[in-house]
């Protein structure tokens, strides 16, 4: 039998604490957490003393949360960004970034043991996010905090970098010696996939404002382009392999991908299956986003010979172990700009609706 000390993973308040003897497996069975019951502003968000925490899957690993970060998904989804698919099952938990400890194991659980300390983030489409004191997460979508890191900075990079990596390792597979573009390189996923692509041997030009030039540069662009004041296609003069584009409105996306060389991959973060289908439905969104997304792999396949993806976070067990690699190295993080208590959650997503603070920001979990 496993003997657990249980004292530190404790938060305020439990009702009720369980272990099942001869296992290493302890869970709570309600506990404090954000829920969003309706669409609306910073005021729809509740923090309730006493939500459930159901059951472990095998394959699923319950985290006491030290600090969860906001995302601009976050605050999108709150506004009714996804409706379509999300009103029918609300209320809901917000939230995708974690850093805590293991507080229990499901059953098949093999490669992480009660009191770790992990890191990770959940897929766009989870019910129950991470704005609790206790969150649950599948075993791939964790990984060993790094060890150099607070809960804190450790919080910020998850979600952010698994997306920048899956457009740069995963779709683009980028190598040493290609050249990246990446447009609105100031925001977590840009400034992400510059650290990722720098770390590989590319070559690296951004967009920002001016105001993140000099720390985009800092963290190895070669480049950085102030969209506010200058002309990025007189002044860009070279062609890439790839380009990110994280802000993947029309404008961006001409220049993107006429920026490309024949091959390259353009990929936007901006997809449309969520907007279609929050306008017209998901019987009808759905197969309308799909068309628009073939004819737009097509056109482009044709008109400049490039492939054209619309890219999305998912969990990736090997690129969340490299990113904590990298993150180890000093080669990957991500500045929190502000820290605010969970019970301050609506404080937290006013200032980022109102943009009084442009970098990350992180809810603490005491």
């Amino acid at each position: 039998m496993a003997v657990l000390k249980l004292q530190s993973l404790k938060p305020r308040p439990i009702s009720e604490l369980s272990m099942k003897v001869g296992s290493i497996r302890c869970y709570v069975s309600s506990c404090r957490a954000v829920l969003l019951p309706r669409f609306g502003g910073p005021e729809v968000l509740q923090l309730r003393p006493d939500v459930p925490v159901p059951d472990l899957k095998p394959n699923e690993v319950l985290v006491r949360a030290r600090a969860v970060s906001i995302n601009p998904l976050d605050t999108r989804m709150r506004s009714g960004y996804g409706r379509s698919i999300f009103e029918p099952l609300l209320p809901l938990i917000l939230g995708r970034d974690v850093s805590g400890e293991v507080a229990a194991v499901g059953a098949s659980v093999k490669s992480l043991t009660v009191g770790q300390e992990v890191f990770g983030a959940l897929h766009p489409t989870a019910l129950r996010g991470t704005y609790t004191d206790y969150a649950i997460l599948t075993e791939d979508e964790l990984s060993p905090k790094p060890a150099s890191l607070t809960h804190v900075e450790a919080s910020a990079i998850p979600f952010a970098a698994l997306t920048a990596w899956r457009a740069l390792k995963s779709t683009a597979r980028i190598t040493e010696g290609q050249r990246l573009l990446v447009i609105g390189g100031g925001g977590a996923v840009g400034f992400s996939a510059i650290q990722i692509a720098v770390a590989a041997g590319c070559h690296v030009t951004t967009t920002c404002g001016n105001q993140s030039i000099n720390r985009l540069m800092a963290a190895g662009a070669e480049q950085a382009v102030d969209y506010t004041s200058e002309d990025i296609e007189s002044v860009i003069k070279e062609k890439f392999d790839a380009v990110l584009d994280t802000i993947g409105v029309p404008e961006t996306e001409r220049i993107g991908i006429n920026l490309l060389n024949r091959g390259g991959h353009y990929m936007t973060l901006q997809g449309e299956a969520a907007a279609l289908s929050d306008r017209y439905g998901l019987p009808i969104g759905l197969p309308a986003a799909t068309a628009v997304l073939f004819k737009k792999r097509i056109q482009y396949k044709f008109s400049h010979g490039i492939e054209y993806s619309w890219i999305y976070m998912r969990a990736d067990s090997e690129g969340l172990h490299e990113i904590r690699r990298l993150s180890e190295a000093g080669k990957l993080s991500i500045p929190v700009e502000k820290t605010f208590s969970i019970t301050q959650v609506r404080e937290a997503h006013e200032a980022k609706d109102k943009k009084q603070i442009l970098g990350k920001v992180v809810l603490e979990l005491d």
